[in-house]
């Protein structure tokens, strides 16, 4: 009997997560986030750790954008996983183009690859059972064929797409020739399909024989597969990532996998099952898979607690000292130090609406918190007026923030935990505990933690202009580009 090929998880992160705003930002998307009190990691290390290396599945593949490259290294090493490969896009083209660059990185190791593809995001409660389906789904991949999982639909859901299935293939109880694709239904249709049966929900993970994709995208849309075979041929390695090339891959048409290969080819079968799954893609699916009270309500209050007064059917979330509730249902709640949003629990799917019309308006809350992850760790706003502003740094220890200077500002650093090395000009030197030092505006400065625990100091900013991309680099240890700041 001939054994099949170690499967290889491909694993996509580039979305922003928009419909879970505000705790989901661009800069920091939904993925990263731990959302509930007993959740052990984020969506992501869940991801992760769903097909490791351990249980006979191969390195994965990661593909990302730019701005979230060193967020999944350190969920990487987090996990203790070494991937085969951090794929970085330098622009968002959608599933079909990031899905050819890893079946085409995965085939000139093994030209018989099996790849699992999935979001970063997604939840599964019975990991066992999904890992047995990955592994029956690599065995009908092998023999050239396209899987798509279908899940078995527990409600007539309005925010996913729907698969038919059509006939069951020979020796396979859940294994189904696809009949059509349909997209997100309005309410009738879904009770009709859920009425009808034979419909399942797209989950949007694939198992794929690699090298029977290519051939089929380059059938069906061969300007993708052109683009992901230029961006991979000219990729560079840089710092443990693998940058595509730029140009190439932008000529890829922005177009998802279900469009461009799945609904065309011959070779596409569904694989049904029911693991507990969620695209987790709004706060109505978060509610869904929340722990909840007997009045139907998840409550996470904060360090103040919560009060609620005849409440029912909320999902309701602060980082502030306290939130209370009267006379209230259905609502979605959520309230971060720099954004509220206060919603319709049926209204969930168009929060993404908000977000466009933040961005719209030239606000800067759809993008970032207050508090902003660098490699080095992170900083974090604490108040700000027109000529001064106050953060708080924490710097990982062995994290080393660039060489810089700033043509229109000072800096007053104030140690309160650990010890900093800091270089201003010439001088180097070795700042303590409730020790502080002064950088004058266009002095070259460097701060590193040398130390084995978490450096944490008070930067107080003063001056004309105090905007991050007041700054300038000579050396950068990350080898940012120059509109990445800090």
């Amino acid at each position: 009997m001939t054994s099949l090929p170690t499967v290889t998880p491909v694993i996509l992160s580039g979305g922003s997560g928009t419909r879970l705003w505000p705790r989901s930002r661009s800069m920091y998307p939904k993925q990263f986030i731990r959302f509930f009190d007993d959740q052990e990691t984020s969506f992501l290390g869940a991801t992760l750790r769903r097909l490791p290396p351990a249980s006979g599945f191969g390195a994965p593949i990661v593909s990302c954008n730019n701005d979230h490259r060193f967020l999944i290294k350190e969920e990487l090493e987090a996990a203790g996983i070494e991937p085969h490969a951090i794929v970085l896009e330098p622009s968002a083209r959608n599933t079909a183009p990031a899905i050819a660059a890893a079946a085409l990185i995965a085939t000139r190791q093994n030209p018989d690859a099996i790849l699992a593809v999935m979001p970063s995001d997604h939840v599964v409660r019975d990991e066992d059972t999904f890992r047995d389906k990955i592994l029956a789904a690599a065995s009908v991949a092998a023999t050239g064929r396209l899987v798509l999982f279908g899940i078995t639909p527990s409600e007539a859901h309005t925010g996913y797409g729907y698969i038919r299935q059509g006939a069951p293939l020979p020796d396979h109880t859940d294994v189904f020739t696809v009949d059509a694709f349909f997209e997100k239904p309005d309410k009738a249709t879904a009770e009709g399909y859920l009425a009808s049966g034979g419909y399942c929900w797209n989950s949007g993970i694939f198992v794929l024989h690699a090298a029977t994709f290519i051939n089929e995208l380059g059938k069906y849309e061969p300007s993708v597969l052109e683009a992901a075979a230029g961006a991979v041929k000219q990729a560079e390695s840089d710092l443990g990532f693998l940058r595509l090339e730029a140009s190439a891959f932008a000529t890829a048409p922005n177009i998802s996998v279900d469009y461009a290969v799945m609904e065309h080819t011959d070779r596409a079968v569904m694989l049904t099952m029911d693991v507990g799954w969620s695209d987790v893609g709004s706060w109505a699916s978060m509610w869904d898979i929340a722990p909840r009270d007997p009045s139907g309500n998840y409550v996470n209050g904060g360090k103040g607690g919560a009060v609620i007064e005849d409440t029912r059917g909320c999902y309701i979330h602060s980082e502030k000292p306290v939130v209370a509730t009267l006379g209230v249902e259905n609502l979605i709640i959520v309230d971060t130090p720099d954004a509220l949003l206060v919603a319709d629990r049926n209204r969930a799917q168009d929060v993404s609406g908000i977000v466009k019309r933040l961005r719209e308006n030239g606000r800067k809350e759809h993008e970032q918190h207050l508090r902003n992850y660098r490699p080095w760790g992170f900083f974090e706003t604490l108040n700000v007026s027109s000529r001064f502003q106050v953060k708080k740094l924490h710097v990982k220890p062995g994290g080393k923030l660039s060489m810089q200077m700033h043509h229109h500002r000072s800096e007053h650093w104030i140690v309160v935990q650990g010890t900093a090395k800091v270089v201003i000009g010439e001088t180097e030197s070795l700042v303590r505990e409730n020790e502080s030092v002064y950088i004058v505006a266009t002095q070259w400065h460097r701060l590193e933690n040398p130390g084995k625990v978490p450096l944490e100091l008070i930067e107080v900013q003063m001056g004309s202009y105090l905007g991050e991309d007041d700054i300038i680099r000579s050396d950068d240890i990350y080898k940012r580009s120059p509109d990445e700041t800090r």
